[in-house]
């Protein structure tokens, strides 16, 4: 007999499948990559032509929470970061998908979907960064202030 499936990985996989599946009728559908960098940026320098499906397709993240929680709980959210960590996380995050020419969701959903050497390379790069910074905060920076 199989033991039960664990909720939280049961959702993740479905979770998963569907942004893989939304990222490939969005390119198939539309010929956009659904990268959402690319996105937002677009709403910044709007293009009338392009004004409505970059306002559904942003409305869509934004409100999707709220289908979810027809179905399940939202789940509980614990961040232990401080508000200066995340204001400068996220300005660094955006500063490198500048530099990076685009996002996880572009680099990493669907430019490895599409074996774009450049998105492996670029998707490689953020998960280095990723890992250094979290050695860094949590072993170095953590270990001197003790």
């Amino acid at each position: 007999m199989m033991p039960p499936l664990n909720p939280d990985l049961v959702r993740a996989l479905v979770g998963g499948a569907v942004i893989g599946l939304a990222a490939a009728m969005f390119l198939l559908l539309n010929g956009r990559i659904a990268g959402i960098s690319g996105i937002l940026g677009g709403l910044l320098r709007p293009v009338r032509s392009e004004l409505g499906w970059r306002i559904a397709f942003v409305l869509g993240l934004v409100l999707s929470p709220c289908v979810f929680i027809l179905f399940a709980p939202l789940p509980a959210v614990h961040v232990e970061a401080g508000k200066t960590s995340l204001i400068v996380g996220g300005l660094l995050v955006g500063l490198g998908t500048r530099y990076g020419s685009g996002c996880t969701s572009g680099h990493g959903v669907c430019g490895i979907a599409r074996l774009s050497p450049r998105s492996l390379a670029a998707t490689a790069a953020f998960m280095l960064a990723g890992f250094i910074t979290v050695f860094m905060l949590r072993h170095l920076l953590n270990g001197a202030s003790a």
